[in-house]
């Protein structure tokens, strides 16, 4: 088996190679916002696994290395604004190296499931990238790789998903948000049915363009392994388009008022600012409320103290405001509660929780939140790496929490979802939180971390999958950008602050939302009920291909 990946110059050395892995990396970090080139999402999986065209297994794994590594290190570049540099830089680098496993495992699959002739190369003159023999390597065999590729990338979506915790952000699907129609599909697999459609349509244009030639029937014989993804995608998109069309539309209003304080995070770590910013935010919070609403929603990590047992600040100025405006008020801050009775100091445990606060000032509903996140809410390994410390100015971590909850919103017969922070990217948690009666996911998140950046863009839009999955509307309400609410088919309403009409900025908004009406409900999707079985099957699909060609 030839392996062209010699140290001269053109497509089939070493550093060509490379560079075409770079670039297909590259173009997978662009297809996202802060850029959000979408038709670059189709195209980057075809030219990463083209870099891999003739190479051996072990070269492919280590050209998919550079491409993920490329990807992560310009997707993720806002990790460098925490206010901590010496864990921005450590995180920033630890996590890019990490995720770039998962395009390296990928692109050694999608070799070792090449069929010989474009595995090998084609020295024809008129096969370009490489890789031709359309007479020995036909429509059969080319479509049946494709899907195979496109099988793989999905199962490795579900395994990042998963694996230490897990890390879905920008999966290949979510690139295309803007896309209502196609994006309808995620009702059905999730996220990775676009995700799937995507592959399987470059790795067919990636056979094209490796087997084209000047023989017109060859020709034809290649480019109809187009037809049939192109085929699917036409159809998914019809059939969007009729569940936008025929997706019934709520009658009960419920008024929601959002404050975004847009606090930097180095002042929510400063102690001494705590009266301060809280006082800050009752004020900002008056001024929404000067135009009535039923809820008023404060976001992540605006509240300072443990809020139950600060009964000097925090709670008093929650209590007091409700009283004074008769609004219910949906806020998170920390919690504590004793592991047992009768428990002494350092026998507590602490959470990030959700409240919901009546008119009279009382407690009605709590909520913990469930997905820690790694350095910002605990440190792992930290009892055996005691050096891990020093990566994070986190120094007590919070527990976490262990069921759902739901908020009874008036008149007490709206139900809310609330998620916290970033547990509105985790599809497969997030439907557990979704029962038939529930109207409406609530997330109050903390993107202060990364100053004025795109990872409030990502987050938002790796929430909105959410939405379509569950066929429930997402209210997000953060610390700064991106506030907005999400309609059930994926239509994003974002908010804006201050003068110059930012996202980042601090100020307060109005969202007015019409949900079913008493007794009635949001029809369930298949996804919701049934969960990632899309995700699953391709993974179990891809045991299977790989087993047959390991066997082969």
């Amino acid at each position: 088996m030839s392996d062209r990946s010699g140290s001269g110059s053109g497509w089939g050395s070493a550093r060509g190679r490379y560079g075409l892995a770079l670039a297909g990396g590259l173009l997978l970090a662009g297809a996202f916002p802060r850029w959000s080139y979408a038709a670059l999402g189709w195209l980057a999986p075809a030219v990463v696994a083209a870099s891999a065209i003739g190479a051996s297994p072990g070269m492919a794994f280590r050209l998919g290395y550079a491409a993920g590594l490329a990807q992560c290190l310009a997707a993720f570049s806002w990790l460098l604004l925490i206010p901590f540099p010496a864990g921005a830089v450590a995180g920033w680098l630890a996590l890019s190296l990490y995720l770039a496993l998962y395009p390296a495992a990928w692109v050694w699959m999608a070799r070792v499931s090449m069929p010989e002739p474009l595995a090998d190369g084609d020295r024809g003159a008129d096969a370009p990238l490489g890789g031709g023999a359309c007479s020995s390597w036909g429509w059969a065999a080319s479509s049946r790789w494709a899907a195979q590729c496109a099988f793989y990338w999905v199962a490795l979506e579900m395994v990042r998903a998963r694996l230490l915790t897990g890390f879905p952000w920008n999966p290949l699907g979510g690139s295309q948000f803007e896309m209502l129609s196609l994006i309808q599909v995620a009702a059905w697999t999730g996220v990775y049915g676009i995700s799937f459609l995507m592959v399987w349509f470059s790795m067919a244009l990636l056979r094209v363009a490796a087997g084209w030639t000047r023989d017109a029937r060859s020709w034809r014989s290649v480019v109809a392994v187009l037809y049939p993804p192109v085929l699917v995608v036409v159809a998914v998109s019809a059939g969007g388009f009729y569940r936008i069309m025929g997706f019934p539309a709520g009658t009960r209003p419920l008024s929601m008022a959002l404050v975004q304080p847009s606090l930097a995070q180095s002042l929510i770590w400063d102690a001494k600012e705590s009266t301060n910013r809280f006082h800050g935010l009752l004020e900002l919070s008056r001024q929404a409320l000067a135009e009535p609403a039923d809820v008023l929603v404060w976001p992540e990590a605006a509240v300072p103290n443990v809020l139950r047992y600060d009964e000097g600040l925090t709670l008093p100025g929650v209590t007091n405001l409700a009283r004074e405006h008769r609004i219910w008020i949906v806020l998170t801050a920390d919690d504590a509660a004793p592991r047992f009775a009768g428990a002494g100091e350092g026998e507590w445990d602490f959470y990030n929780s959700a409240f919901l606060f009546d008119p009279e000032g009382q407690l009605r509903a709590e909520y913990r939140k469930r997905h820690l996140v790694a350095f910002g809410e605990f440190v792992p390994l930290v009892r055996w790496l005691p050096l891990m410390r020093h990566l994070t100015p986190v120094q007590e971590g919070f527990t976490a929490g262990d069921r759902p909850g739901w908020f009874a919103l008036p008149p007490g017969d709206i139900e809310a979802a609330p998620l916290i922070c970033f547990e509105d990217i985790f599809g497969h948690q997030v439907r557990g939180h979704v029962r038939p009666e529930t109207d409406l996911l609530l997330n109050l998140t903390n993107d202060g971390w990364f100053g004025h950046s795109a990872a409030q863009w990502q987050h938002a839009v790796n929430a909105l999958f959410r939405a379509v999955e569950n066929g429930r509307p997402l209210v997000r309400c953060t610390n700064n950008g991106v506030s907005c609410w999400i309609d059930p088919v994926g239509r994003m309403n974002v908010l804006a602050f201050g003068e110059d009409a930012s996202v980042y900025g601090r100020g307060f908004g109005r969202i007015d939302l019409r949900l079913p009406a008493a007794g009635e409900q949001w029809p369930a999707t298949f996804y919701n009920r049934h969960g990632d079985w899309f995700g699953w099957g391709c993974v179990a699909i891809s045991l299977l291909s790989l087993g047959i060609a390991r066997f082969r």
